[in-house]
């Protein structure tokens, strides 16, 4: 009898504990509950691509849904006003775009500061954009180009997939570093920029890879370099733009923010799984399709790259006089 009475008030008393373990457990394990990723962009863009890509595998290491959110508009900076006045809790993050440190100049009034209002998380990866002439042109490399363009001032003009663009902000930015007079040609994406280009309409491009490679490959597009300092695996013997413009350095930049205040535990939980998902091979191989190069490291890191990005994109805008439509 007294066995049976003392099985029992050991029984009793773990059962007493249990609902305490996984109360106290839970309060330091996160995420608890579906988190939000916000895109600022619609469903099937490059950033809505990696933003699934990201919160696919997320969802697989954390235990929980990461919900894809699209809030297009405005060059993103829809999404990006609701990521920094969302709560500081580790539940809504935002995909960030090149759009996120261009637009804080190109825009004069903006409800919000994205350096000081978000918390970087981690960065992702960089697309590199390719100096690019419609096969006409007379030029095969990038000094030819140089030489072409300042003995014929005013008469080339180059493609952007829109005022603000990665692709607009790499051709400002070699227009002002090799002092090249370049007329500016603004179309509604990539899409209709690369129609013109190689019908000779245009004669210069500076568009993503990812917009660009298929037509390379076809012979309907002819590559001079790459606008990142280092080569790319796709295009491996092609030159880097730095190359002949010391300095020059553009790319279409993707990563991770969160609210400013966000616990340093939950963006260092971030930080290191999304690190892990980079290498990963599935990832990996995503990212090789995309002709891009990853963007490891720290959140310190990230918020260091997104800093001198603003601060180059800024120059470039000032220097260009470049205003939002």
């Amino acid at each position: 009898m007294n066995m049976c009475r003392r099985n029992f008030l050991y029984l009793a008393a773990g059962a007493a504990m249990l609902p305490v373990l996984p109360r106290s457990a839970g309060a330091d394990t996160y995420p608890s509950r579906p988190v939000h990723l916000l895109v600022g962009f619609t469903a099937g863009s490059t950033t809505d691509t990696l933003g699934r890509l990201i919160g696919q595998w997320l969802s697989e290491r954390l235990g929980q849904p990461f919900v894809i959110d699209n809030r297009p508009g405005a060059g993103g900076n829809i999404a990006l006003e609701a990521l920094v006045n969302a709560p500081p809790d580790g539940y809504t993050l935002g995909m960030v775009a090149p759009a996120a440190t261009i637009n804080m100049s190109l825009y004069e009034k903006l409800n919000f500061n994205f350096l000081r209002d978000a918390t970087p998380v981690a960065g992702v990866v960089r697309v590199p954009n390719v100096l690019e002439v419609t096969p006409s042109l007379p030029v095969k490399s990038v000094p030819e180009f140089i030489a072409y363009a300042k003995a014929n001032p005013g008469k080339l003009s180059f493609a952007s997939a829109g005022v603000g663009t990665a692709s607009h902000m790499a051709g400002e930015l070699f227009r002002i570093m090799a002092g090249v007079d370049l007329v500016t040609v603004h179309y509604r994406g990539d899409g209709p920029a690369m129609i013109d280009l190689m019908g000779g309409q245009v004669q210069v491009g500076f568009a993503t890879m990812t917009a660009s490679i298929g037509h390379i490959r076809d012979g309907k597009l002819r590559p001079l370099a790459v606008t990142t300092t280092t080569r790319s695996p796709a295009l491996p013997d092609l030159p880097t733009v730095a190359d002949f413009v010391p300095g020059y350095d553009a790319s279409s930049a993707f990563g991770v923010a969160a609210p400013a205040g966000t616990p340093a535990t939950i963006v260092e939980t971030l930080n290191k799984q999304i690190n892990a998902g980079l290498a990963d091979s599935r990832i990996a191989a995503r990212l090789d399709d995309m002709s891009g190069l990853k963007l490891t490291g720290t959140a310190a890191d990230y918020g260091k790259f997104l800093a001198d990005d603003a601060e180059k994109w800024a120059k470039v805008i000032h220097t260009a006089g470049i205003k939002a439509e």
